[in-house]
């Protein structure tokens, strides 16, 4: 594959790929408007904050694959790609002790006022009466929202400081979830105020959608306990940083923020921000999963996606619809012979039924195979049969997706 990296990336993932035979084309300072100029005869596309809007998509001739090395793909137009047939994939959970490190260091910077002693000192001020003020972590309480890997991995560190822990009720949470909250001895809520009240700090975790966009808002913060702690290290527009503002105006909170709403598309900038410039924000540039540990977990798995994809997997994909969208899911046992699929799927296409999903396997001993096709349409009652007409087919079923009935031959 001819694979562009618009982002910096480990030396170790350029040796791994072109190992494997890609070419590889490493240009990090590319700029969102630059991109569409040098996506003619790309096949892979791998980012970290570069955007890829809809102009680089409109321009491509090969484009298969977007990468976004990291967990959100927000900085992408995943409709745009779904549109044009390109898969869009992300590398979730592998930079959650890097980002769950730096939450707890925003933690413990806000509470002591490290930031602000390091200024003094520098400075050559003294100012030991000033900085002896801190309440301690101990004890204290944890509200997260979004016990997704890095809330977890929050919650596993702030335990180890002698914090309580809170998170929403989410009846969808996985048995191994429900699990390690309960080892942690994380306290659910059942609303939001309740949450916010009842915590010191509340530390945001949550992917860009509409849902989560501005959720921190004036009556959030209102909820929140007086002086205690925002920290947001997930996305910036999660916030409401007019709202934020005036809060923080108002002594009413503190923040710790590694994320926000404007931030520059390059890595160096001439930047004004009134939230980092506030006394009462201790604010980092975007470096949550900036460590060396995250970085190689992340390039490693850049490395899976790109070998699932030119084995025909598509691997952590967003932009593929669920399976089972469609009316039915046929089932068909056959000889793996050359010619056998082709005869099943023109019988679908006369059928007039569209394939919306299929997936074939090889039995070992590679004599018969299994070919699972989920379908759009109405399925016509002798379609089993029709099948069964076909020699080299062994068997057949079919189930359909809006009953429990499964009919087979």
């Amino acid at each position: 594959m001819h694979l562009l990296f618009a982002d910096s990336v480990a030396d170790l993932t350029i040796t791994e790929l072109e190992s494997r035979g890609h070419r590889c084309f490493v240009e990090p300072a590319l700029t969102t408007a630059e991109l569409p100029t040098r996506i003619a005869g790309v096949e892979g596309l791998v980012v970290r904050s570069t955007k890829v809007d809809r102009a680089v998509f409109d321009a491509a001739d090969k484009l298969a694959l977007v990468i976004r090395a990291g967990a959100g793909t927000n900085t992408i137009d995943v409709e745009a790609a779904a549109r044009t047939g390109v898969l869009v994939s992300n590398v979730p959970g592998r930079n959650a002790v890097a980002v769950a490190e730096l939450t707890m260091g925003l933690i413990l910077a806000l509470d002591r006022r490290i930031a602000d002693n390091v200024v003094d000192a520098r400075q050559g001020r003294w100012a030991k009466a000033t900085y002896s003020k801190a309440n301690g972590l101990l004890g204290s309480t944890l509200g997260i929202l979004g016990m997704g890997s890095i809330g977890l991995a929050v919650a596993e560190r702030a335990a180890g400081f002698g914090m309580r822990i809170g998170c929403l009720d989410r009846p969808d949470r996985s048995r191994a979830t429900c699990d390690r909250l309960a080892e942690l001895d994380v306290v659910g809520h059942r609303s939001l105020p309740e949450l916010l009240a009842s915590s010191d700090v509340v530390s945001l975790h949550l992917p860009s959608s509409a849902e989560t966009r501005n959720l921190v808002d004036a009556d959030f913060l209102a909820a929140m306990r007086p002086g205690s702690i925002l920290v947001n290290t997930s996305r910036g527009d999660v916030v409401d940083e007019a709202a934020l503002l005036a809060a923080l105006d108002a002594g009413h909170v503190r923040a710790g923020l590694d994320v926000f709403a404007d931030e520059p598309a390059s890595s160096t900038a001439e930047w004004a921000n009134p939230l980092a410039r506030h006394p009462r924000v201790v604010a980092t540039h975007h470096i949550g999963a900036s460590t060396a540990q995250a970085q190689a977990a992340i390039a490693a798995g850049v490395v899976e996606i790109v070998d699932a994809f030119a084995a025909g997997e598509a691997r952590n994909c967003v932009n593929l619809a669920p399976r089972g969208l469609g009316s039915a899911t046929l089932t068909v046992r056959h000889l793996d012979k050359v010619g056998v699929l082709a005869r099943v799927l023109e019988l679908l296409r006369e059928a007039g039924l569209n394939v919306e999903h299929m997936q074939n396997r090889i039995f070992t001993g590679g004599d018969a195979a299994v070919a699972t096709i989920d379908l759009a349409g109405t399925v016509p009652p002798d379609l089993l049969a029709h099948l069964e007409e076909i020699t080299e087919v062994l068997g057949s079923s079919l189930v359909a997706l809006d009953s429990t009935a499964t009919e087979r031959v």
